[in-house]
């Protein structure tokens, strides 16, 4: 049966895994994430803060930026392609997703927005989170079915939405009356997820969607 994980969770895996009880993980303070699914969880935010130090020689602003644990080894996977990162995020994620137990049958992973990095993040962890949970892994279940403009500059939150309108489809044969882990690496508005959450409903005729990222930003960028 599903339980509810909080930070509360999160403190009880820290405190064991200091006492050597399980094998060491990133500290987390688990939050709930809202959207159409049926349950939402990310491990951490994945800043602490963000200091402005000035310009560079360009002009270009320039922020000492102190991130969570997990936000550091996400950062160093996604913006750094260390691979050396992705154990210690899959491992987090596997404890956690294990206690929460929603009855997840198949993990979906958000297609992933830029093309072009060697390592992609949201596969990778998808892939080995699937591997450590003995979860089928939905690989190319979700796909974007348009070209969109980037997000990072549109900050009303119903204007994402309308944008991803039409933008995704899944493959219902493979989601209908399944239970679906819609997983992504970083949360920032959740419009991305709750547009793929509406489709995998609407379209895909999921029993029930639950969304799990790693991290989330502190605003809504």
């Amino acid at each position: 049966m599903s339980q509810a994980p909080d930070g509360r969770l999160g403190a009880r895996y820290n405190s064991r895994a200091r006492r050597g009880e399980v094998e060491a993980v990133p500290e987390i303070r688990p939050m709930r994430i809202p959207g159409r699914w049926r349950e939402g969880y990310v491990l951490d935010y994945h800043t602490v803060g963000s200091s402005f130090l000035g310009y560079d020689e360009y002009g270009h602003p320039v922020f000492d930026t102190k991130r969570t644990e997990v936000g550091e080894l996400l950062f160093r996977l996604k913006y750094r392609s260390e691979t050396s990162a992705l154990d210690e995020l899959a491992r987090a994620a596997t404890q956690f997703i294990a206690s929460w137990d929603p009855g997840i049958e198949i993990i979906i992973p958000v297609p992933p927005s830029r093309s072009f990095r060697s390592v992609q993040p949201v596969i990778a962890l998808a892939e080995e989170i699937s591997k450590q949970l003995n979860i089928p892994l939905g690989k190319d279940c979700a796909t974007k079915v348009k070209d969109l403009p980037e997000l990072k500059n549109i900050y009303e939150f119903h204007e994402r939405l309308r944008i991803l309108s039409g933008a995704y489809a899944v493959d219902s044969s493979v989601v209908a009356g399944k239970k679906i882990l819609l997983f992504d690496d970083l949360y920032r508005s959740g419009a991305t997820m709750n547009a793929i959450t509406a489709v995998l409903y609407d379209q895909g005729r999921a029993a029930d969607v639950y969304a799990f990222a790693i991290t989330r930003t502190r605003s809504k960028s």
